[in-house]
């Protein structure tokens, strides 16, 4: 389903979408990282200051060249890809702790389950279901089977739209996406909101466009879909008729580019107005099986979607219709199946789409599981355990360092008149944050656990969710909820919320130490920091008021200004491409405004922090400042394999490591003094050609 609560903008990028959230990075979530690693009794057990580690840098490439390769190539070097990652770096590192700590946490409830009822008793019971392989293989496809009687008993497309609601009860994705979103134009209640979906494919690109790479994922996914359908006992060829319905529906969909305009995503309408648009669809049966028969009006995100699937639902055949949503119901369920669907799954998720040689160990994919389902339950036993209260304390400190950098740059930007002005310190004034974990957790009272069959659980925890969200449409917004649960090592910035949020698990390792210099945290997590509040001035956030609500604050001089600036970012990032694709300026360009003004904030914070301080002797011959930077660009340290690259570049509003480390810093004249660089060096942007958000 869509990401509730409309955009959720954030530092590191996703490779396993939640239903909870999207993010910047590949953020570690339970189950992703590479193996268990060193259990440490504490996150924060780490040694005091030793400066920089010199076997990080390769020496033999000069700064000015390609600061990302120098400041990182010794580090890259001694951390390959295992066989069962798409990338490695800095964040799995980290994720080898986070995930030693919940491995030992989740074992010790699944071997001493709580009381009946309780968060201990369905945690430990949902990971033990889970590790259970041979109830899983017995099992085989049962619990899809109410599923598949559903969808076979439909008759008309009256009776496929109940089909589908039941899907989308439970999470399973089809035809198109339904869920609950902040209202952009009034950020104080939660509306229903209908938008894109259905596909099979990462993007429409991959349906639509007709070169080498695209054409042979195509076949690819065409014997994948066959593959399942065969394991199923069911003719292969179905494979074509899936393929030709998601092809219809790619068709009809918005490019990533298009979704970054929030405005354009805003079309308000009756119910009426919904079954005029998508009149072959039985929306009263479908809000109806969905539990919210009451829902009168909602958000049509992408209208022009909607009207092809009018157009396909009227062309083609109810059978293909039913074929497609069988593919749609094993598809989102067969990592939770038996080994035959599993290992197929993996066969083309892993292997072709991302490179991957191994899948990952089955305690890491039931615990990401487990991380879905129970999040909160999960996270507010890690920070009992490894969450020391210092932690917030400094991050909250560094938080309004950065803060009081961004106040006082508005209030002399010479470029932005006073009536806009005061309006972006009045947004930056109601800069909510949030660090470490919620104040309020959610109540899973009503979701039941058993120690039964996996793919039931993780089907009840789906619905859970879903229902949980559903009921929140006409109530005012619970400004408590995250959108990401506290092990995980990422962070965003809700536009609709005006909120930076930051979980426990990005808050060690290589983003932060609270015994570390100033220098190398805000090198790091400060630069975290000021990209977060950064989002909320970027091309997209900049379009939310003070109070969450989609509204031009801006003068017609300023916008038109500030346009002119950002237009340079994508220009920059456009020059940029991988193994002979182009980076699509346009579609990165709200990460890469929020590095660029993220880095500028966070240098400016750490001069702020470092006042009045004697000077730290440091053990490894760099001075402050270049510190700062090769910490900033650790913080990006990632091996990737080529197959997953290509797919973030092609997919993922977000650049490379390698391009948000470079392309960020050859901007920066504060880097260029610190390393000695020189005009026409690689790492030097021609002064003329040079961007800058708040300088």
């Amino acid at each position: 389903m869509r990401v509730p609560e409309t955009t959720v903008a954030t530092h590191r990028l996703s490779t396993l979408p939640r239903h909870s959230c999207s993010s910047c990075r590949d953020r570690f979530t339970p189950g992703t990282a590479l193996d268990s690693g060193l259990i440490r009794p504490r996150l924060f057990a780490q040694p005091t200051f030793t400066g920089v580690d010199r076997s990080d840098l390769n020496p033999a490439i000069r700064p000015g060249d390609d600061f990302f390769e120098h400041a990182v190539g010794g580090y890259l070097a001694r951390h390959p890809i295992p066989d069962d990652q798409a990338r490695f770096g800095v964040d799995q590192v980290l994720g080898q702790q986070v995930e030693a700590n919940l491995k030992a946490l989740i074992e010790e409830l699944s071997v001493r389950s709580g009381p009946p009822g309780s968060n201990e008793q369905k945690l430990g019971d949902f990971y033990a279901s889970g590790m259970d392989t041979v109830r899983i293989e017995e099992a085989g496809l049962t619990p899809l089977q109410p599923f598949f009687a559903r969808i076979d008993a439909a008759g008309s497309l009256s009776e496929l739209t109940g089909a589908a609601a039941e899907l989308h009860r439970h999470g399973i994705p089809g035809l198109f996406s339904f869920g609950a979103s902040v209202d952009v134009k009034d950020s104080t209640r939660v509306i229903a909101e209908a938008f894109q979906g259905g596909l099979g494919l990462p993007d429409r690109e991959y349906y639509t466009e007709k070169d080498e790479d695209k054409a042979r994922i195509r076949e690819a996914y065409r014997g994948h879909v066959a593959r399942m359908f065969e394991l199923m006992g069911q003719d292969p060829s179905a494979a074509d008729r899936v393929l030709a319905v998601e092809t219809r529906l790619a068709e009809g969909s918005l490019s990533r580019a298009e979704m970054r305009d929030p405005n354009a995503l805003y079309n308000p309408m009756t119910r009426s107005d919904l079954a005029a648009l998508t009149p072959s669809l039985d929306w009263d049966g479908y809000f109806a099986g969905l539990g919210r028969p009451d829902v009168d009006s909602l958000n049509v995100a992408t209208p022009g979607f909607f009207s092809k699937l009018e157009e396909t639902l009227k062309q083609v055949p109810l059978e293909d219709w039913k074929t497609y949503l069988k593919w749609q119901t094993l598809n989102a369920t067969a990592p939770y199946l038996s080994s035959a669907f599993e290992d197929q799954n993996f066969e083309f998720k892993g292997k072709q789409m991302k490179g991957l040689k191994a899948a990952p160990p089955r305690f890491k994919r039931v615990l990401q599981a487990v991380d879905e389902g129970l999040g909160e339950a999960l996270g507010q036993k890690y920070v009992e355990r490894h969450f020391p209260p210092e932690a917030k304390t400094k991050v909250l400190a560094m938080v309004k360092n950065v803060k009081l950098v961004l106040e006082d740059k508005l209030e002399r930007l010479p470029w932005m008149t006073e009536e806009t002005r005061q309006r972006a310190l009045e947004k930056l004034d109601s800069f909510t944050e949030k660090i470490g974990y919620p104040d309020k957790w959610t109540d899973y009272t009503g979701l039941s656990i058993e120690r039964g069959v996996y793919a039931d659980n993780v089907l009840a925890a789906s619905r859970f969710a879903v229902e949980k969200r559903l009921a929140s449409v006409g109530e005012p917004v619970d400004r408590t909820r995250w959108e990401m649960t506290p092990p995980t090592i990422n962070a965003y910035y809700q536009p609709v919320a005006n909120e930076i949020v930051f979980p426990a698990g990005i808050l060690a390792g290589s983003y932060f130490d609270v015994r570390a210099d100033d220098a190398t945290n805000y090198g790091a997590i400060g630069a975290v920091i000021g990209h977060e509040i950064g989002h909320g001035f970027d091309d997209e956030g900049a379009q939310f008021d003070a109070r969450g609500n989609l509204s031009n604050w801006w003068t017609e001089e300023d916008l038109s200004r500030f346009h002119q600036r950002t237009a340079g970012v994508a220009r920059q990032f456009s020059e940029f491409s991988y193994d002979g694709i182009p980076c699509d300026g346009n579609l990165v360009l709200g990460e890469a405004l929020a590095d660029l003004g993220g880095l500028e904030l966070a240098y400016e914070a750490y001069k702020l922090a470092s006042e009045g301080k004697a000077p730290r002797p440091s053990p490894d011959g760099f001075s402050d400042d270049q510190r700062f930077f090769l910490s900033f660009a650790k913080s990006w340290a990632t091996n990737m394999r080529p197959e997953y690259a290509r797919l973030i570049m092609q997919t993922d509003p977000h650049p490379l490591p390698k391009f948000r480390v470079n392309g960020t810093l050859a901007n920066f004249e504060p880097f260029h003094r610190a390393f000695g660089l020189q005009e026409g060096e690689p790492m030097v942007r021609p002064a003329e050609q040079r961007n800058t958000v708040w300088n």
